[in-house]
């Protein structure tokens, strides 16, 4: 068994903060672990800090709650609530049936409100590759409203590939547009225009019961101390606590 012997000699704590000969510990290395070897004759020595290091930052649920603006006071067992839908008008898992034109898969709760000189975005789920186009036609306008856009990309002649550097959407197993704007004409009137309808959408949530628990026995109670902590209320100061209990009240 080996002796740990001090480098200088034995070590004696002092009841103040002064730098003595017997007060302060070695901090060398191991360098046959791996490990830097480190000296009190370096250049730059190494600095003690006393406050505990935040590295999660606020980590209590109702600063998450804060950030996302969902805080809500509330005494019943139910809370119900309405989110408002999407600007702008955009729809996925769009086909090709043409070089010429664009199927929205229309359905239950699915419609085509894509007017006549809109202009659309259109991408490829695959390749990313995306096409700026002209709707010259929409079926929602006619008497059985379908899906189907007839569309003009402005940098080349259609969907598919007539040229060299043409973009194929023509082929493309999903596509993805997006309503960017529009283009008319002067004195043109407003009889192929869709009105756009927010649709509204119910949430209802129900709060639940949270527990956690926190025991201390006798042989604790050696164990607490002076430490600089930040608080549940963003306060910072030092408090004579213990270190679990106030991890407990954060978790709530």
């Amino acid at each position: 068994m080996s002796t740990l012997t001090p480098q200088f000699g034995s070590l004696v704590p002092t009841q103040k903060k002064q730098l003595l000969e017997g007060n302060y510990l070695n901090f060398t290395g191991d360098a046959a672990g791996g490990d830097p070897v480190n000296n009190f004759a370096q250049q730059y020595l190494p600095e003690i800090y006393e406050a505990e290091v935040e590295r999660y930052g606020n980590r209590t649920l109702g600063g998450f709650l804060r950030m996302v603006g969902a805080e809500m006071p509330m005494t019943s067992d139910q809370v119900i609530w309405s989110e408002q839908n999407r600007l702008h008008i955009s729809y996925e898992g769009v086909t090709a049936p043409n070089v010429d034109s664009l199927s929205i898969p229309v359905g239950a709760g699915v419609e085509n409100v894509v007017s006549p000189g809109s202009t659309i975005v259109a991408t490829d789920i695959a390749t990313g590759a995306e096409l700026k186009c002209y709707v010259t036609a929409s079926g929602a306008s006619l008497s059985t409203p379908t899906g189907i856009l007839t569309v003009k990309p402005y940098t080349q002649a259609n969907l598919g590939v007539t040229a060299t550097g043409d973009i194929d959407l023509a082929s493309a197993a999903s596509i993805k547009i997006f309503v960017y704007g529009s283009e008319y004409a002067k004195g043109t009137g407003d009889a192929n225009r869709i009105s756009v309808e927010p649709s509204f959408t119910q949430y209802s949530n129900s709060p639940i019961i949270i527990k956690d628990k926190y025991a201390i026995n006798g042989s604790d109670t050696a164990q607490i101390g002076w430490v600089e902590v930040a608080t549940e209320s963003g306060q910072g100061g030092f408090l004579w606590y213990l270190k679990a209990e106030s991890e407990t009240r954060l978790r709530f």
